[in-house]
C-alpha cells in the first residue's frame, strides 16, 4: 500500500506543478482574476494533499492499520473532487460544480482526522 500512496502522491504532485505552470502562464489573461484565484486554490490543495499522501505512505510502513489506508484514499478522493471540481468550474464555466467542491473538502478533512486517529492509536 505504501508504494501505491507514494506513487499516487508523486504523480499528483507532478500534475499540480504542471497545472500551476499552466495557470500562471497559459490562463493568465484568459481567466478572470477571480477564476484564476480559484484555479490556483485547486492547485495548492492538490499539492498539499499529494504531499500528505507521501506522509501516509511513510506512516503505512510504521503502523499497520486500516485507518491509514482510508486516510490515503480519502486524500485521493478529496483531490479529485475538490481540486477537480475547481479546475472544471473555471475552465468550463459550469458554476453548479461549486456545490460539489465542499464534498471534496470534507473528504480531505476526514483524511486528516483518520490520519491523526491512526497515528495516535498506534
Amino acid at each position: 500500500m505504501e508504494r501505491i500512496f507514494f506513487g499516487l502522491g508523486s504523480i499528483l504532485a507532478g500534475i499540480a506543478v504542471g497545472l500551476g505552470a499552466f495557470g500562471a502562464h497559459g490562463l493568465r489573461g484568459i481567466l478572470s482574476p477571480e477564476d484564476l484565484v480559484t484555479f490556483e486554490t485547486g492547485v495548492r490543495y492538490q499539492m498539499y494533499h499529494a504531499l500528505a499522501l507521501l506522509g501516509v505512505a511513510w506512516a503505512v510502513t510504521q503502523w499497520e492499520t486500516a485507518l491509514l489506508e482510508w486516510s490515503g484514499w480519502l486524500f485521493v478522493l478529496g483531490i479529485l473532487i475538490f481540486s477537480g471540481s475547481l479546475y472544471i468550474l473555471v475552465l468550463t464555466g459550469q458554476r453548479w460544480l461549486g456545490a460539489v467542491t465542499p464534498l471534496g473538502g470534507l473528504a480531505l478533512i476526514l483524511g486528516w482526522v483518520l490520519l491523526a486517529s491512526a497515528v495516535l492509536r498506534a
